[in-house]
Protein backbone atom coordinates (compact mmCIF):
# COMPACT_ATOMS: atom_id res chain seq x y z
CA UNK A 1 0.00 0.00 0.00
CA UNK A 2 1.66 3.65 -1.12
CA UNK A 3 2.67 5.45 2.45
CA UNK A 4 0.08 8.05 2.89
CA UNK A 5 1.41 10.07 5.67
CA UNK A 6 1.23 13.86 4.93
CA UNK A 7 4.34 15.42 5.40
CA UNK A 8 6.26 18.92 5.72
CA UNK A 9 9.21 19.44 3.81
CA UNK A 10 12.22 21.49 5.00
CA UNK A 11 11.73 25.12 4.43
CA UNK A 12 15.34 27.68 4.55
CA UNK A 13 15.71 29.01 8.15
CA UNK A 14 14.69 33.04 8.73
CA UNK A 15 17.07 34.36 11.55
CA UNK A 16 14.07 36.91 13.49
CA UNK A 17 12.47 39.41 11.29
CA UNK A 18 12.17 39.31 7.34
CA UNK A 19 11.40 42.74 5.62
CA UNK A 20 9.73 42.09 2.44
CA UNK A 21 9.83 44.76 0.11
CA UNK A 22 6.35 45.22 -1.82
CA UNK A 23 4.94 48.00 -3.91
CA UNK A 24 2.55 51.00 -1.82
CA UNK A 25 0.51 53.27 -3.91
CA UNK A 26 2.53 55.49 -6.91
CA UNK A 27 5.25 52.72 -6.82
CA UNK A 28 7.24 53.70 -3.96
CA UNK A 29 8.67 50.97 -1.73
CA UNK A 30 6.76 49.78 1.08
CA UNK A 31 9.02 47.31 3.72
CA UNK A 32 6.80 44.87 5.95
CA UNK A 33 8.32 42.98 9.16
CA UNK A 34 7.87 39.56 8.87
CA UNK A 35 6.54 39.19 12.91
CA UNK A 36 6.62 35.04 12.39
CA UNK A 37 9.15 34.47 15.03
CA UNK A 38 7.80 36.49 17.98
CA UNK A 39 4.97 33.09 18.01
CA UNK A 40 7.83 30.77 17.80
CA UNK A 41 8.24 30.35 13.67
CA UNK A 42 9.53 26.84 12.77
CA UNK A 43 11.20 26.38 9.69
CA UNK A 44 10.05 23.25 9.42
CA UNK A 45 7.66 20.28 10.97
CA UNK A 46 4.43 20.68 12.62
CA UNK A 47 3.52 22.83 14.44
CA UNK A 48 4.38 26.00 12.24
CA UNK A 49 4.74 27.99 15.56
CA UNK A 50 5.16 27.66 18.95
CA UNK A 51 2.63 29.84 19.85
CA UNK A 52 -0.78 30.29 18.90
CA UNK A 53 -1.04 32.65 16.14
CA UNK A 54 -4.18 34.33 15.15
CA UNK A 55 -4.81 35.39 11.55
CA UNK A 56 -8.32 36.52 10.06
CA UNK A 57 -9.24 34.94 6.34
CA UNK A 58 -12.35 36.56 4.01
CA UNK A 59 -13.17 35.93 0.29
CA UNK A 60 -15.41 33.73 -1.10
CA UNK A 61 -17.29 30.22 0.08
CA UNK A 62 -20.29 28.24 -1.66
CA UNK A 63 -23.61 29.04 -0.77
CA UNK A 64 -23.81 25.76 1.25
CA UNK A 65 -21.00 25.74 2.85
CA UNK A 66 -21.08 26.35 6.83
CA UNK A 67 -18.67 28.90 8.42
CA UNK A 68 -14.94 27.14 7.46
CA UNK A 69 -13.94 26.81 11.16
CA UNK A 70 -16.95 24.49 11.48
CA UNK A 71 -15.39 21.97 8.82
CA UNK A 72 -13.45 18.98 9.89
CA UNK A 73 -10.75 19.45 7.63
CA UNK A 74 -10.25 22.84 8.87
CA UNK A 75 -10.40 22.35 12.42
CA UNK A 76 -7.65 19.67 11.85
CA UNK A 77 -5.47 22.38 10.38
CA UNK A 78 -5.60 24.62 13.12
CA UNK A 79 -4.72 21.71 15.25
CA UNK A 80 -1.81 20.83 13.35
CA UNK A 81 -0.14 24.39 12.95
CA UNK A 82 -1.21 26.34 16.09
CA UNK A 83 -2.66 28.92 13.45
CA UNK A 84 -6.42 29.73 14.36
CA UNK A 85 -8.16 31.17 11.52
CA UNK A 86 -11.21 33.60 12.17
CA UNK A 87 -13.10 33.37 8.76
CA UNK A 88 -14.96 36.00 6.97
CA UNK A 89 -15.47 34.02 3.88
CA UNK A 90 -18.86 34.63 1.99
CA UNK A 91 -20.95 33.09 -0.65
CA UNK A 92 -19.90 34.95 -4.10
CA UNK A 93 -22.71 37.52 -4.63
CA UNK A 94 -22.37 38.87 -1.05
CA UNK A 95 -18.38 39.29 -1.35
CA UNK A 96 -18.68 40.66 -4.62
CA UNK A 97 -20.94 43.57 -3.53
CA UNK A 98 -18.46 44.43 -0.73
CA UNK A 99 -14.86 43.56 -2.22
CA UNK A 100 -13.75 46.74 -3.80
CA UNK A 101 -14.48 49.06 -0.27
CA UNK A 102 -12.41 45.90 1.54
CA UNK A 103 -9.66 46.10 -0.93
CA UNK A 104 -9.54 50.33 -0.61
CA UNK A 105 -10.02 50.32 3.17
CA UNK A 106 -8.01 49.36 6.32
CA UNK A 107 -9.28 46.79 7.30
CA UNK A 108 -8.01 44.03 5.09
CA UNK A 109 -8.20 40.35 6.28
CA UNK A 110 -4.60 39.08 6.55
CA UNK A 111 -5.48 36.55 3.60
CA UNK A 112 -7.69 36.26 1.02
CA UNK A 113 -8.69 32.26 0.63
CA UNK A 114 -11.19 32.06 -2.66
CA UNK A 115 -10.09 35.68 -3.67
CA UNK A 116 -12.81 36.49 -5.69
CA UNK A 117 -10.63 38.45 -7.58
CA UNK A 118 -10.66 39.19 -11.29
CA UNK A 119 -7.15 39.21 -13.84
CA UNK A 120 -7.61 42.73 -13.49
CA UNK A 121 -8.08 43.60 -9.38
CA UNK A 122 -5.14 41.14 -9.16
CA UNK A 123 -2.62 43.15 -11.47
CA UNK A 124 -4.15 46.34 -9.89
CA UNK A 125 -3.98 45.33 -6.09
CA UNK A 126 -0.79 43.98 -6.90
CA UNK A 127 0.94 46.49 -8.47
CA UNK A 128 -0.21 49.46 -5.53
CA UNK A 129 0.74 47.02 -2.80
CA UNK A 130 -2.23 45.58 -1.40
CA UNK A 131 -1.26 42.11 -2.33
CA UNK A 132 2.15 40.72 -1.22
CA UNK A 133 4.21 39.77 -4.24
CA UNK A 134 4.64 35.89 -2.92
CA UNK A 135 7.38 35.07 -5.00
CA UNK A 136 10.62 35.20 -2.51
CA UNK A 137 8.27 33.72 0.40
CA UNK A 138 7.44 30.58 -1.72
CA UNK A 139 10.93 30.16 -2.95
CA UNK A 140 11.79 30.29 1.16
CA UNK A 141 8.92 28.65 2.43
CA UNK A 142 6.78 26.50 0.16
CA UNK A 143 9.03 23.47 -0.43
CA UNK A 144 6.09 21.57 -2.10
CA UNK A 145 4.95 24.53 -4.39
CA UNK A 146 8.59 25.19 -5.36
CA UNK A 147 9.26 21.50 -6.22
CA UNK A 148 5.54 22.08 -8.37
CA UNK A 149 6.05 25.03 -9.87
CA UNK A 150 10.09 24.05 -10.78
CA UNK A 151 8.66 21.13 -12.59
CA UNK A 152 5.74 22.71 -13.80
CA UNK A 153 6.59 26.27 -15.94
CA UNK A 154 3.24 26.69 -17.12
CA UNK A 155 1.79 26.95 -13.72
CA UNK A 156 4.50 29.25 -12.70
CA UNK A 157 3.98 31.26 -16.23
CA UNK A 158 0.33 30.91 -15.21
CA UNK A 159 0.64 33.08 -11.78
CA UNK A 160 3.24 35.40 -12.70
CA UNK A 161 2.37 38.89 -13.97
CA UNK A 162 4.07 40.45 -16.44
CA UNK A 163 6.11 42.62 -13.64
CA UNK A 164 7.50 39.25 -12.69
CA UNK A 165 5.86 39.40 -9.35
CA UNK A 166 3.51 37.00 -8.22
CA UNK A 167 0.65 38.06 -6.27
CA UNK A 168 -1.79 34.79 -5.93
CA UNK A 169 -1.34 30.93 -5.25
CA UNK A 170 -2.72 28.72 -8.05
CA UNK A 171 -5.55 26.22 -8.14
CA UNK A 172 -4.94 23.21 -10.39
CA UNK A 173 -7.39 20.31 -11.08
CA UNK A 174 -6.27 18.28 -14.18
CA UNK A 175 -9.29 16.19 -15.85
CA UNK A 176 -9.23 16.86 -18.99
CA UNK A 177 -12.64 17.76 -19.25
CA UNK A 178 -13.73 21.56 -19.69
CA UNK A 179 -11.40 21.66 -22.89
CA UNK A 180 -14.17 19.96 -24.61
CA UNK A 181 -17.74 20.92 -22.73
CA UNK A 182 -20.37 20.95 -25.51
CA UNK A 183 -21.40 17.10 -25.75
CA UNK A 184 -23.69 16.62 -28.25
CA UNK A 185 -26.49 14.04 -27.84
CA UNK A 186 -29.07 12.16 -29.76
CA UNK A 187 -32.59 10.63 -29.12
CA UNK A 188 -31.58 6.84 -30.34
CA UNK A 189 -35.37 5.67 -29.68
CA UNK A 190 -36.62 8.23 -32.57
CA UNK A 191 -33.85 7.05 -34.70
CA UNK A 192 -35.23 3.40 -34.04
CA UNK A 193 -38.72 4.31 -34.07
CA UNK A 194 -37.93 6.13 -37.56
CA UNK A 195 -35.62 3.01 -39.02
CA UNK A 196 -32.22 5.76 -39.12
CA UNK A 197 -28.99 4.68 -38.16
CA UNK A 198 -26.63 6.90 -35.84
CA UNK A 199 -25.84 9.67 -37.34
CA UNK A 200 -21.96 9.70 -37.95
CA UNK A 201 -21.85 13.08 -40.60
CA UNK A 202 -23.18 16.10 -40.94
CA UNK A 203 -25.26 15.35 -43.94
CA UNK A 204 -26.82 12.43 -41.94
CA UNK A 205 -27.21 14.36 -39.01
CA UNK A 206 -29.25 17.01 -40.83
CA UNK A 207 -31.17 14.05 -42.52
CA UNK A 208 -32.10 12.85 -38.97
CA UNK A 209 -33.36 16.40 -37.40
CA UNK A 210 -35.11 16.70 -41.17
CA UNK A 211 -36.99 13.39 -39.95
CA UNK A 212 -37.40 14.80 -36.33
CA UNK A 213 -39.30 17.16 -37.48
CA UNK A 214 -41.62 15.87 -39.87
CA UNK A 215 -42.27 12.35 -38.93
CA UNK A 216 -44.16 12.61 -35.44
CA UNK A 217 -41.06 10.32 -33.99
CA UNK A 218 -42.65 10.82 -30.62
CA UNK A 219 -46.28 9.31 -32.01
CA UNK A 220 -48.79 11.68 -30.23
CA UNK A 221 -49.71 12.96 -33.45
CA UNK A 222 -48.81 16.45 -32.94
CA UNK A 223 -45.73 18.38 -34.76
CA UNK A 224 -44.25 19.33 -31.00
CA UNK A 225 -40.97 17.73 -31.30
CA UNK A 226 -37.98 19.92 -30.91
CA UNK A 227 -34.91 18.49 -33.65
CA UNK A 228 -32.38 20.57 -32.19
CA UNK A 229 -32.16 22.87 -29.29
CA UNK A 230 -28.52 24.60 -27.42
CA UNK A 231 -27.87 27.48 -25.98
CA UNK A 232 -25.51 30.55 -26.57
CA UNK A 233 -22.58 31.75 -24.64
CA UNK A 234 -23.02 28.64 -22.37
CA UNK A 235 -20.74 27.23 -20.69
CA UNK A 236 -21.45 23.46 -21.92
CA UNK A 237 -24.59 23.96 -24.45
CA UNK A 238 -22.79 25.81 -27.60
CA UNK A 239 -22.79 24.65 -31.21
CA UNK A 240 -19.57 25.39 -32.00
CA UNK A 241 -18.72 22.08 -33.09
CA UNK A 242 -21.60 22.55 -35.64
CA UNK A 243 -19.62 25.52 -37.04
CA UNK A 244 -16.43 23.44 -37.48
CA UNK A 245 -18.52 20.69 -39.32
CA UNK A 246 -20.52 23.16 -41.40
CA UNK A 247 -17.76 25.60 -42.18
CA UNK A 248 -14.18 24.18 -41.18
CA UNK A 249 -13.84 26.92 -38.77
CA UNK A 250 -12.73 25.68 -34.76
CA UNK A 251 -14.68 28.29 -32.91
CA UNK A 252 -15.01 28.97 -29.30
CA UNK A 253 -16.87 31.00 -26.91
CA UNK A 254 -13.83 33.33 -26.73
CA UNK A 255 -14.12 33.63 -30.71
CA UNK A 256 -10.52 32.76 -29.85
CA UNK A 257 -8.23 30.06 -30.40
CA UNK A 258 -4.40 28.77 -31.26
CA UNK A 259 -3.04 26.33 -33.65
CA UNK A 260 1.16 26.48 -34.43
CA UNK A 261 1.76 29.65 -31.82
CA UNK A 262 -0.27 31.75 -33.86
CA UNK A 263 -3.57 33.51 -31.66
CA UNK A 264 -6.47 33.53 -34.43
CA UNK A 265 -9.85 35.16 -34.00
CA UNK A 266 -12.29 32.70 -35.28
CA UNK A 267 -15.51 35.15 -36.05
CA UNK A 268 -14.39 36.78 -39.22
CA UNK A 269 -13.55 34.23 -41.32
CA UNK A 270 -15.19 32.19 -44.53
CA UNK A 271 -15.12 28.69 -42.78
CA UNK A 272 -17.52 30.64 -40.01
CA UNK A 273 -19.14 32.56 -42.46
CA UNK A 274 -20.05 29.58 -44.04
CA UNK A 275 -21.32 27.48 -41.19
CA UNK A 276 -23.31 30.29 -40.24
CA UNK A 277 -25.40 30.38 -43.57
CA UNK A 278 -25.66 26.82 -43.07
CA UNK A 279 -27.50 27.00 -39.87
CA UNK A 280 -29.73 29.61 -41.07
CA UNK A 281 -30.84 27.10 -43.98
CA UNK A 282 -31.41 24.77 -40.76
CA UNK A 283 -33.43 27.54 -38.75
CA UNK A 284 -35.44 27.95 -42.02
CA UNK A 285 -35.99 24.56 -42.40
CA UNK A 286 -37.51 24.25 -38.66
CA UNK A 287 -34.42 22.32 -37.25
CA UNK A 288 -33.88 24.52 -34.95
CA UNK A 289 -35.31 25.48 -31.71
CA UNK A 290 -36.63 29.21 -31.75
CA UNK A 291 -35.32 29.42 -28.09
CA UNK A 292 -32.00 28.56 -28.36
CA UNK A 293 -31.06 32.37 -28.52
CA UNK A 294 -32.86 33.23 -25.75
CA UNK A 295 -33.60 30.72 -23.06
CA UNK A 296 -31.76 30.57 -19.68
CA UNK A 297 -30.66 26.96 -18.05
CA UNK A 298 -34.15 26.53 -16.40
CA UNK A 299 -36.38 26.57 -19.64
CA UNK A 300 -33.07 24.60 -21.57
CA UNK A 301 -33.05 22.02 -19.07
CA UNK A 302 -37.19 21.42 -19.19
CA UNK A 303 -37.15 20.22 -22.77
CA UNK A 304 -35.48 17.02 -22.01
CA UNK A 305 -38.09 16.49 -18.96
CA UNK A 306 -41.33 17.30 -20.78
CA UNK A 307 -44.37 15.34 -20.06
CA UNK A 308 -44.09 14.19 -23.93
CA UNK A 309 -40.50 13.21 -25.14
CA UNK A 310 -39.76 16.40 -27.48
CA UNK A 311 -36.50 16.55 -27.65
CA UNK A 312 -34.38 15.01 -30.09
CA UNK A 313 -31.01 16.38 -29.78
CA UNK A 314 -28.62 18.68 -27.82
CA UNK A 315 -25.61 20.02 -26.18
CA UNK A 316 -24.99 19.93 -22.77
CA UNK A 317 -22.40 18.46 -20.37
CA UNK A 318 -24.35 15.36 -18.82
CA UNK A 319 -26.69 13.82 -20.17
CA UNK A 320 -29.00 12.63 -16.55
CA UNK A 321 -29.18 15.81 -16.12
CA UNK A 322 -30.87 17.31 -18.89
CA UNK A 323 -33.20 14.27 -19.52
CA UNK A 324 -33.46 12.54 -16.38
CA UNK A 325 -32.85 9.12 -15.10
CA UNK A 326 -36.09 8.05 -16.59
CA UNK A 327 -34.52 8.67 -20.47
CA UNK A 328 -31.29 8.33 -20.14
CA UNK A 329 -31.28 4.99 -22.08
CA UNK A 330 -33.23 7.02 -25.36
CA UNK A 331 -29.81 9.04 -26.01
CA UNK A 332 -26.84 8.67 -27.28
CA UNK A 333 -23.40 10.49 -27.82
CA UNK A 334 -22.98 11.52 -31.41
CA UNK A 335 -19.71 13.49 -30.65
CA UNK A 336 -17.95 14.71 -33.43
CA UNK A 337 -19.34 14.35 -37.01
CA UNK A 338 -17.42 14.16 -40.06
CA UNK A 339 -17.45 17.58 -41.62
CA UNK A 340 -18.58 18.98 -45.27
CA UNK A 341 -14.70 18.82 -46.05
CA UNK A 342 -14.47 15.48 -44.90
CA UNK A 343 -12.86 16.29 -41.42
CA UNK A 344 -13.57 15.78 -38.36
CA UNK A 345 -12.44 18.89 -35.87
CA UNK A 346 -13.09 19.35 -32.28
CA UNK A 347 -13.01 23.14 -31.47
CA UNK A 348 -11.47 22.89 -28.03
CA UNK A 349 -12.70 25.76 -25.35
CA UNK A 350 -10.37 28.32 -23.43
CA UNK A 351 -11.24 27.16 -20.01
CA UNK A 352 -8.61 26.31 -18.19
CA UNK A 353 -7.96 23.83 -15.91
CA UNK A 354 -5.00 25.87 -13.55
CA UNK A 355 -6.52 29.06 -12.12
CA UNK A 356 -4.49 31.62 -9.92
CA UNK A 357 -6.14 33.42 -7.01
CA UNK A 358 -7.12 30.72 -4.99
CA UNK A 359 -4.88 32.88 -2.14
CA UNK A 360 -3.42 36.20 -1.54
CA UNK A 361 -1.62 37.67 1.42
CA UNK A 362 -2.06 41.44 2.16
CA UNK A 363 -0.40 44.13 3.10
CA UNK A 364 -2.49 43.93 6.40
CA UNK A 365 -0.71 40.38 7.35
CA UNK A 366 2.71 40.87 9.79
CA UNK A 367 3.51 37.09 9.98
CA UNK A 368 3.62 36.33 5.67
CA UNK A 369 6.55 33.30 6.75
CA UNK A 370 4.66 31.52 8.74
CA UNK A 371 1.14 32.30 6.38
CA UNK A 372 3.00 30.81 3.38
CA UNK A 373 4.32 27.74 5.33
CA UNK A 374 0.53 26.77 6.52
CA UNK A 375 -0.55 27.82 2.77
CA UNK A 376 2.45 25.10 1.65
CA UNK A 377 1.37 22.09 3.31
CA UNK A 378 -2.18 22.49 0.84
CA UNK A 379 -0.44 21.63 -2.37
CA UNK A 380 0.57 17.58 -0.56
CA UNK A 381 -1.03 15.72 -3.07
CA UNK A 382 -2.95 14.13 -0.44
CA UNK A 383 -4.07 17.52 1.23
CA UNK A 384 -5.19 19.33 -2.36
CA UNK A 385 -7.65 15.89 -2.70
CA UNK A 386 -9.18 16.76 0.64
CA UNK A 387 -9.51 20.50 0.28
CA UNK A 388 -11.06 19.85 -3.24
CA UNK A 389 -13.17 16.96 -2.29
CA UNK A 390 -13.33 16.51 1.70
CA UNK A 391 -11.37 15.03 4.46
CA UNK A 392 -10.34 11.52 4.34
CA UNK A 393 -12.95 9.33 6.28
CA UNK A 394 -15.82 11.04 5.32
CA UNK A 395 -15.78 11.83 1.33
CA UNK A 396 -12.35 9.66 0.51
CA UNK A 397 -10.71 6.44 1.64
CA UNK A 398 -8.18 4.70 0.38
CA UNK A 399 -8.63 1.64 -1.60
CA UNK A 400 -6.46 -1.96 -1.57
CA UNK A 401 -3.51 0.11 -3.98
CA UNK A 402 -3.43 3.16 -1.86
CA UNK A 403 -5.64 5.17 -4.32
CA UNK A 404 -8.16 8.08 -2.67
CA UNK A 405 -11.95 7.28 -3.84
CA UNK A 406 -15.16 8.60 -3.12
CA UNK A 407 -17.16 7.64 -0.19
CA UNK A 408 -20.74 7.32 -1.79
CA UNK A 409 -22.96 10.20 -0.73
CA UNK A 410 -26.01 9.06 1.61
CA UNK A 411 -29.29 9.12 0.05
CA UNK A 412 -31.13 11.74 -1.09
CA UNK A 413 -27.94 14.06 -1.00
CA UNK A 414 -25.67 14.08 -4.22
CA UNK A 415 -21.40 14.40 -4.47
CA UNK A 416 -21.14 17.73 -5.21
CA UNK A 417 -23.68 19.09 -2.92
CA UNK A 418 -22.06 17.12 0.20
CA UNK A 419 -18.36 18.35 -1.24
CA UNK A 420 -19.49 21.97 -0.43
CA UNK A 421 -20.65 21.23 2.98
CA UNK A 422 -16.92 19.44 3.44
CA UNK A 423 -14.13 20.87 1.19
CA UNK A 424 -13.11 24.73 1.30
CA UNK A 425 -11.46 25.02 -1.82
CA UNK A 426 -8.75 27.09 -2.24
CA UNK A 427 -4.99 26.56 -3.03
CA UNK A 428 -4.53 23.11 -4.29
CA UNK A 429 -2.67 20.76 -7.38
CA UNK A 430 -4.09 17.83 -8.37
CA UNK A 431 -2.43 17.03 -11.71
CA UNK A 432 -3.06 14.43 -14.27
CA UNK A 433 -0.42 12.38 -13.05
CA UNK A 434 -1.88 12.86 -9.51
CA UNK A 435 -5.19 11.29 -10.71
CA UNK A 436 -3.88 8.07 -11.81
CA UNK A 437 -1.57 7.56 -8.13
CA UNK A 438 -3.17 9.88 -5.94
CA UNK A 439 -7.01 10.39 -5.86
CA UNK A 440 -9.06 9.02 -8.47
CA UNK A 441 -11.65 11.16 -10.23
CA UNK A 442 -15.40 11.54 -9.44
CA UNK A 443 -17.37 8.60 -10.92
CA UNK A 444 -19.11 11.26 -13.06
CA UNK A 445 -15.97 12.82 -13.68
CA UNK A 446 -14.77 9.66 -14.65
CA UNK A 447 -17.63 8.98 -16.97
CA UNK A 448 -16.26 12.13 -18.90
CA UNK A 449 -13.28 11.69 -18.89
CA UNK A 450 -13.94 8.68 -20.93
CA UNK A 451 -16.29 10.47 -23.34
CA UNK A 452 -13.88 12.76 -24.27
CA UNK A 453 -11.09 10.20 -24.96
CA UNK A 454 -13.66 8.52 -27.16
CA UNK A 455 -15.22 10.82 -29.02
CA UNK A 456 -13.68 14.47 -28.46
CA UNK A 457 -9.67 14.33 -28.15
CA UNK A 458 -8.71 11.93 -31.06
CA UNK A 459 -10.10 15.03 -33.53
CA UNK A 460 -8.55 17.99 -31.72
CA UNK A 461 -8.77 21.04 -33.75
CA UNK A 462 -6.74 23.76 -32.17
CA UNK A 463 -5.29 24.70 -28.93
CA UNK A 464 -6.65 26.79 -26.00
CA UNK A 465 -5.41 30.41 -25.34
CA UNK A 466 -3.50 29.44 -21.98
CA UNK A 467 -4.00 31.21 -18.72
CA UNK A 468 -2.14 34.18 -19.54
CA UNK A 469 -2.25 36.94 -16.73
CA UNK A 470 -2.28 40.17 -18.84
CA UNK A 471 -0.20 43.28 -17.51
CA UNK A 472 -1.75 46.55 -16.49
CA UNK A 473 -1.75 48.10 -20.07
CA UNK A 474 -3.35 44.68 -22.39
CA UNK A 475 -5.76 44.87 -19.78
CA UNK A 476 -6.02 48.22 -20.87
CA UNK A 477 -6.25 47.37 -24.46
CA UNK A 478 -8.01 44.59 -24.46
CA UNK A 479 -10.54 44.84 -21.53
CA UNK A 480 -12.98 46.69 -23.15
CA UNK A 481 -12.68 46.07 -26.88
CA UNK A 482 -13.28 42.35 -26.16
CA UNK A 483 -16.28 42.52 -24.99
CA UNK A 484 -17.55 44.34 -27.29
CA UNK A 485 -16.29 42.46 -29.86
CA UNK A 486 -18.13 39.49 -28.25
CA UNK A 487 -21.05 41.47 -27.55
CA UNK A 488 -21.17 42.21 -31.62
CA UNK A 489 -20.40 38.47 -32.60
CA UNK A 490 -23.25 37.08 -29.91
CA UNK A 491 -25.60 39.22 -31.28
CA UNK A 492 -25.21 38.37 -35.59
CA UNK A 493 -24.91 34.89 -34.77
CA UNK A 494 -28.31 34.77 -33.60
CA UNK A 495 -29.79 37.13 -36.01
CA UNK A 496 -28.07 35.65 -39.18
CA UNK A 497 -29.34 32.64 -38.39
CA UNK A 498 -32.83 33.44 -37.45
CA UNK A 499 -33.11 35.54 -40.79
CA UNK A 500 -30.79 34.06 -42.72
CA UNK A 501 -29.00 37.69 -43.58
CA UNK A 502 -25.17 36.65 -43.05
CA UNK A 503 -24.54 37.75 -46.52
CA UNK A 504 -26.33 40.27 -46.87
CA UNK A 505 -24.71 42.22 -43.59
CA UNK A 506 -21.09 40.41 -43.75
CA UNK A 507 -19.14 42.87 -45.34
CA UNK A 508 -20.59 45.85 -42.88
CA UNK A 509 -19.73 43.26 -40.14
CA UNK A 510 -16.41 43.13 -41.25
CA UNK A 511 -16.03 46.73 -40.95
CA UNK A 512 -17.01 47.07 -37.97
CA UNK A 513 -15.02 44.53 -36.16
CA UNK A 514 -11.99 46.55 -37.96
CA UNK A 515 -13.01 49.76 -36.34
CA UNK A 516 -13.60 47.75 -32.76
CA UNK A 517 -9.84 47.62 -33.14
CA UNK A 518 -9.75 43.13 -33.13
CA UNK A 519 -6.49 43.04 -35.45
CA UNK A 520 -5.06 45.15 -32.08
CA UNK A 521 -6.88 42.98 -30.05
CA UNK A 522 -5.43 39.70 -31.32
CA UNK A 523 -2.08 41.49 -31.24
CA UNK A 524 -2.13 41.98 -27.68
CA UNK A 525 -3.36 38.52 -27.08
CA UNK A 526 -0.03 37.13 -29.46
CA UNK A 527 2.08 39.14 -27.49
CA UNK A 528 1.05 38.10 -24.21
CA UNK A 529 0.78 34.39 -24.91
CA UNK A 530 4.75 34.76 -26.53
CA UNK A 531 5.49 36.15 -23.21
CA UNK A 532 3.66 33.09 -21.19
CA UNK A 533 5.49 30.62 -23.58
CA UNK A 534 8.93 31.77 -22.17
CA UNK A 535 7.56 31.10 -18.54
CA UNK A 536 6.08 34.41 -17.85
CA UNK A 537 8.91 36.36 -18.51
Amino acid sequence: MRHRRFYTATAIAIAGSVLLAGCAGGGDAKKIEDKSADFGFNNEGLPIVDDTLALTFGGTKSPLAPDYSEMELVQQWEKDTNIAITWKNVPEQVYAEKKNLMLASDELPDVLYNTGLTDAEIVQNGSNGTLLPLEDLIKEHAPILSGILKDRPDIRAAITASDGHIYTLPSVEELGLVQYPNFLYINTSWLDALGLPMPSTIEEYRAALEAFGTQDPNGNGKADEIPLSFRTDSFCANPNDLIAALGGQPENNDHRIVRDDTVEFTANTDGYKAGVDALGDWYADGLIDPESFSQDDVAYLSKGKSATPVLGSFFWWELKEMVGDDRVDDYEMVGILEGVDGEKLASVANNQEIGRGAMAITRANEYPSATMRWADRLFDPVMSAQVNWGPIGVTLEEDENGILQQVPAAAGESEGERRQKVAPNGPKITTQKDFETVVAPEPRAKERQDLVAEYYAPHKANDAYPPVLLSNDELEQVSFAATDINTLVKEKFASWIVNGSVNDEWGGYISQLESMGVDDVIATYQSAYDRFQQGGK
